[in-house]
């Protein structure tokens, strides 16, 4: 604990805007809880939809994990969303005063799961439409636990097939303990989204 700034550390003792928020506008996940470090975001926007009007988080994890997600949420709080969207991973930990570099994934995981979470609030608007790139988009943030490489990556996704509001996902995983929490990781990154989520295991 002593690698950590002081900042890194009062933000994991006491951290600010922690919490699920019932009535977010939009929430993402990025991360994995059997990888070791998730974060769940929450938003709420003003009334122009443009702006960031609140932000909270809830984080499973190490105290990185929990200061880069609580800074995240203080730095875009009350932003446009053409600000948010220019915050980077190094201005997260430059914030922070610092993190050791084997600590930094704790901030790309946070502003991953800031870009997820301001896509899907511009498809609920109806500003971006609902295809397969997005749903990898979704996906991407997702691990899977028996490699700690993304959804994409690892080759569990496999294709998705999209009817109106229904969206099919095909999906290769082994039958184990793993296979329910990959299913509820993957109907959790579209939650408040408007669609009828089929998951397809092939393998």
């Amino acid at each position: 604990m002593e690698r950590y700034s002081q900042k890194v550390l009062k933000l994991f003792l006491q951290p600010v805007n922690v919490g699920a928020m019932e009535d977010a506008d939009v929430t993402a996940v990025a991360g994995s809880v059997a990888c070791g470090d998730m974060i769940k975001l929450y938003l709420k926007f003003d009334e122009t939809g443009k702006k960031i009007k609140k932000a909270t988080f809830e984080s499973f994890g190490c105290a990185a994990n929990i200061a880069t997600a609580s800074m995240m949420t203080m730095l875009i709080e009350n932003k446009d969303i053409e600000e948010a969207e220019k915050i980077g991973f190094k201005e997260v930990v430059d914030s922070l005063g610092g993190l050791p570099r084997i600590k930094h994934h704790c901030a790309v995981l946070a502003v991953q799961a800031l870009k997820v979470a301001l896509e899907k609030w511009k498809i609920k608007r109806g500003e971006k439409p609902m295809d397969e790139n997005m749903v990898k988009n979704l996906l991407r943030n997702i691990l899977d636990p028996h490699t700690e490489k993304d959804l994409i990556s690892s080759k569990i996704y496999q294709r998705a097939e999209i009817s109106g509001n229904k969206i099919k996902i095909y999906i290769s995983a082994p039958e184990d303990e793993y296979l329910e929490e990959i299913k509820s990781n993957i109907l959790e990154a579209f939650e408040g989204l408007d669609y009828d989520i089929e998951i397809i295991n092939e393998n």
